[in-house]
């Protein structure tokens, strides 16, 4: 197996290496609204909503996660009352990593340059990062970019700043839709898919290695 030695390695954070808990927030806070047996529908939905709040011009998220829950409460019938998106991007800050990331982020940190380039805005993501223990040499986010993922313009964005090459990456997510699909696009060559179960697996056309977890990625890199 030839080891990929790239120049940075970026990493999707939502999701990928912070513990993304907008489903159990979202059925949690609409427990007392949304039916049991519609609630998997619902969230769904809301995932959905979210994905197409982000493809046009860029808004601060705060205003994504509103219109995504209003959309939402109107798809499915029910009143969306004020401060329900606020509940959500006032969450975000406030959770931290997966359990596999911290060890495994600090070992590879020790030789690569670890990057993030994440759909959040800038007075959030800084609360996540220092949870993941790790050292990063930068942070991207949408907010910076005016772009969100999976918006190659964000991607863009990433590669002026850091004033690489496509091919000198690797690119790390648990998301084909918002990351792997545009990294390839882009030209990103060397990918990694974290199989954290939220995703069905993407198509091999893409071209990536597979993980389980942040935990195989130092094999990954043959550290």
């Amino acid at each position: 197996m030839t080891h990929p030695r790239p120049r940075y390695i970026t990493f999707d954070c939502y999701g990928t290496l912070t513990n993304f808990q907008m489903g159990p927030l979202a059925r949690e806070h609409f427990a007392g609204r949304v039916p049991a047996k519609r609630m998997d529908a619902f969230l769904r939905d809301f995932s959905a909503y979210r994905l197409d709040e982000v493809l046009g011009a860029w808004k601060p998220y705060a205003e994504v996660l509103d219109n995504a829950v209003r959309r939402t409460c109107a798809k499915h019938g029910i009143a969306c009352r004020e401060g329900d998106g606020a509940r959500f991007s006032e969450a975000v800050p406030s959770w931290g990593p997966h359990p596999d990331v911290a060890e495994p982020l600090k070992r590879v940190a020790k030789e690569f340059p670890l990057v993030i380039l994440s759909n959040a805005a800038n007075h959030q993501i800084h609360h996540n990062v220092a949870k993941l223990e790790a050292p990063f040499y930068a942070v991207f986010t949408a907010e910076g970019a005016q772009a969100y993922k999976p918006r190659l313009r964000a991607f863009e964005y990433m590669l002026g700043q850091l004033d690489a090459r496509p091919e000198e990456l690797l690119h790390v997510s648990s998301s084909f839709r918002y990351d792997m699909m545009t990294a390839h696009d882009i030209g990103i060559r060397d990918k990694a898919w974290v199989n954290r179960g939220h995703e069905p697996r993407g198509n091999a056309f893409y071209g990536f290695h597979e993980i389980a977890d942040i935990g195989g990625l130092p094999g990954l890199l043959g550290l």
